[in-house]
This record gives structure tokens, C-alpha cells and sequence, in this order.
């Protein structure tokens, strides 16, 4: 795993499918994890908050974007080496528990040979293990980065959520949004439950003022991000 510094209060850590954010506030010294990796990444990020000299019990939250192995993984590991709250969407919140399956998604043609690539790279063995979650819905406010709205963003899953720190200018996207890995090109994301909502969804997303855009997956924009969010939703096709 990789640990990268965007901002002084924001690092991305980087897993071989896939990232996760850490949030510092430095006024209180609680942290805020945004997705924990695939299965077995709570000790390595565990390791990286010591190697940046931070407690793991300092990170207070663990917000889940969405249901997807490579974003929830990590979670239930780390909320037992941290105890740390475990919060995602309402909708996304019962198959995180495994109380339900999750839907799989609505392949297109083009999307098979790199979900088998991606499929490749997740370590093997057992399923992400249940965690207990506090549900969360559209425009619940969390107390880290000056006020952390929840937007909901289905299409991805149902239960898809964004997070955005007007403070800050910050705006974590989970897979509803994504930069492609040759080009930098921000664009929906892939694997969709519903395109048409997708689309919708990374639209309500471009309209927010950001400065810098966190994606579950490539690099993310770390200037301008609302200029290039509204560029791609501009070649996105009219609106329905």
C-alpha cells in the first residue's frame, strides 16, 4: 500500500485495486478514514497511520462510499483495531452486514475485460467479514472537515454516497466518479447497477464547487476539479 500526501490534512492510500482517504483534523486530533481496501487491509492501515505518526484510535470514522469488496474490506478489520464507527448509506448498509446480497452489476460489453483484470489483482480467500454500520442518508452532515454533507449518488449501487467538505473545497466521490488510468480523464465510473442514473448522479456531483476531487479509483484532481468534473458531464450525452 501506498500513503500519499494531497493535502497537509489529506492523504490517499493506495491499494493494487483501488485507494482509500485518511482525514485529519488537526483542532481535535480525530481522523476520518473514507473506504478501508479490500479484505485484510485494516493492519496495513493501521501501519500507516503509525508511520505517519498518528494513532490508529484516533481515527474516529470509517465512511464506506459503497457495498464493493475493494472499498469495504478493510472495514470491520480496522474497526476492531481502532473502534472506530463504520457509516455507509441505508440502502448499502444491509449487504455490508451481510444480511442481504449485493446486487451485481450491469456489465456493458466493453467493461468485461477489466472487471476480469480487476477480479485478478483482489487478494484471494474469504469475502470482506460483516461490519456493524450506522446508516447514513442524503445530506446528513458528519462532524469532520468543517461539515461533511452526505450526497447520495446511486447508480454504481443503490446506496452510493459522496462526501463533500464545502469548507474545504474537498469532494470524495467513491466510484461514481473515476479517472481513467492512461489519460487522467475524469469520467463516470464503471460497473454500474444503472448507467442512466449513474450519469445523473456525477452530474449532481459536477455542479458542486470543488477544488479538489478524491476518486475511488485514478489519480485525483487536485486543482480545478470542478472545471473538470463539468467538462466531462458537458460530453456525457443530453440530459434524459
Amino acid at each position: 500500500m501506498d500513503v500519499i500526501e494531497l493535502l497537509p490534512r489529506l492523504h490517499l492510500l493506495r491499494f493494487p485495486v483501488g485507494q482509500a482517504y485518511l482525514w485529519h483534523d488537526p483542532d481535535t486530533g480525530a481522523s476520518t478514514l473514507i473506504d478501508s481496501g479490500p479484505p485484510g487491509s485494516g493492519r496495513p492501515i493501521a501501519d500507516a497511520l503509525t508511520a505517519l505518526g498518528r494513532s490508529p484510535e484516533a481515527v474516529r470514522r470509517i465512511v464506506l462510499t459503497h457495498f464493493h469488496e475493494d472499498h469495504v474490506g478493510g472495514a470491520a478489520e480496522f474497526a476492531a483495531l481502532s473502534g472506530a464507527e463504520v457509516l455507509a448509506h441505508r440502502l448499502d448498509a444491509p449487504v455490508i452486514r451481510r444480511e442481504l446480497p449485493g446486487p451485481p452489476p450491469v456489465f456493458e460489453d466493453w467493461e468485461l475485460p477489466i472487471h476480469a483484470a480487476v477480479r485478478e489483482l483482489l487478494p484471494a480467500g474469504e469475502p470482506a467479514p460483516p461490519a456493524e454500520v450506522t446508516e447514513l442518508s442524503d445530506g446528513d452532515v458528519l462532524d469532520f472537515g468543517g461539515g461533511a454533507r452526505v450526497v447520495h449518488v446511486p447508480g454504481h449501487t443503490h446506496g452510493s454516497v459522496a462526501l463533500h467538505l464545502p469548507a474545504y473545497g474537498v469532494l470524495f466521490t467513491g466510484d461514481a466518479v473515476a479517472a481513467a488510468p492512461a489519460t487522467g480523464a475524469v469520467m463516470p465510473g464503471v460497473f454500474n447497477l444503472d448507467r442512466d442514473e449513474a450519469v445523473a448522479s456525477f452530474r449532481r456531483l459536477a455542479a458542486l464547487d470543488t477544488e479538489t476531487a478524491c476518486f475511488g479509483h485514478g489519480d485525483p484532481v487536485t486543482a480545478g476539479a470542478a472545471q473538470a468534473l463539468r467538462e466531462s458531464a458537458d460530453s456525457c450525452g443530453p440530459r434524459r
